[in-house]
């Protein structure tokens, strides 16, 4: 969580330590991959270190749950290496890290977790109102204000994987404010709605991360070129379908963007571990995932519950069964 690489190294994914009062928050920006900048902010901010923590287990979790079936499985071994390169993966990193942290700040705010924002100020919603009724919106605009002064992304890069870092980070910016909603609770006699109470709510996670996978699988290919009207660089890709004119198509601000073709993760590199081992699904992923090389085929047991019953007054009653399974896994 640098300015320059949005997913460097991860701190221990487990449980924060346990932190006295005071201070505490201090200690743990200390332990976080920040930058000099980042760092001060973090210890001017009770509750952001927390919210931090949140948010690399938010976007490491969806990441390797949206590439489970995949030759690349968003694991941590390689990722450095990967992210000093213009992949692919390198985009949708950029991107579901960004957009962790959006929405991991909009929640904090709005959960009371931080000391410098509460609910979502839109016009129209009285968090007084919101408060009494138990409502509290989550603020976004607060999330995405900060998030771009902790990024740094004031100063626009020069150079071609600059423009494309900062370029993927915006698109998991608008990924979660594409999911913003409204949502509203109706109060009154028999149902009435004498009184209604509405507030702003993110869409759950896995939400957008499925949004950015598809965008992942859209991701466009880009170069710099040089716009003659404005006088200085910026992305541009292959024409898009209907496109006209002589000037390459930019990317949209929704599409992720790479700068170079990914390898194919098939074997232990310094990008990942390959694909040997991996389960896979017969009818659906096992050739693709294993590269031609084949795969076993394992039986094994499980055990699981099943006949459950409800019974009085409040408790669920099960046997347990076992079933053979069959698993297949990618040969070395």
């Amino acid at each position: 969580l640098t300015g320059k690489e949005a997913l460097t190294q991860f701190p221990s994914l487990g449980a924060p330590g346990s932190s006295g009062p005071g201070q505490g928050h201090v200690k743990q920006c200390e332990l976080l991959q920040l930058s000099r900048k980042q760092r001060r902010l973090c210890r001017r901010e009770p509750g952001l270190a927390e919210t931090l923590r949140d948010a690399i287990r938010l976007g490491v979790l969806e990441c390797q749950f949206q590439f489970r079936s995949e030759r690349w499985n968003c694991s941590l071994e390689g990722r450095p290496s990967l992210l000093k390169r213009g992949f692919k993966e390198t985009a949708f990193l950029y991107a579901v890290s960004s957009a962790a942290l959006t929405h991991s700040l909009a929640r904090a705010c709005s959960a009371g977790r931080m000391e410098r924002c509460t609910c979502d100020d839109s016009p129209g919603l009285e968090n007084r109102k919101a408060w009494q009724w138990g409502v509290c919106g989550d603020n976004l605009k607060y999330s995405t204000k900060f998030l771009k002064k902790f990024l740094g992304q004031k100063r626009i890069g020069k150079d071609l994987r600059a423009k494309v870092d900062i370029h993927n980070t915006n698109v998991g910016i608008k990924a979660v404010k594409n999911g913003l909603k409204t949502t509203c609770k109706c109060h009154g006699v028999s149902g009435s709605c004498a009184v209604r109470t509405c507030w702003k709510q993110l869409s759950p996670f896995h939400e957008i991360g499925r949004l950015l996978k598809l965008r992942y699988d859209d991701a466009v290919k880009v170069f710099s070129t040089t716009n003659d009207a404005v006088g200085h660089s910026e992305l541009a890709g292959p024409h898009r379908h209907g496109h006209s004119g002589k000037q390459p198509a930019l990317p949209r601000p929704t599409d992720l963007v790479y700068v170079e073709d990914s390898p194919s993760f098939c074997r232990p590199s310094k990008y990942s571990l390959g694909t040997a081992g991996r389960t896979c699904s017969r009818e659906g992923n096992c050739d693709s995932m294993c590269c031609g090389r084949g795969y076993n085929t394992q039986s094994r047991l499980v055990t699981f519950s099943c006949h459950c019953q409800v019974q009085w007054c409040c408790y669920v009653e099960c046997q347990q069964c076992m079933q053979e399974e069959v698993v297949y896994s990618c040969k070395q």
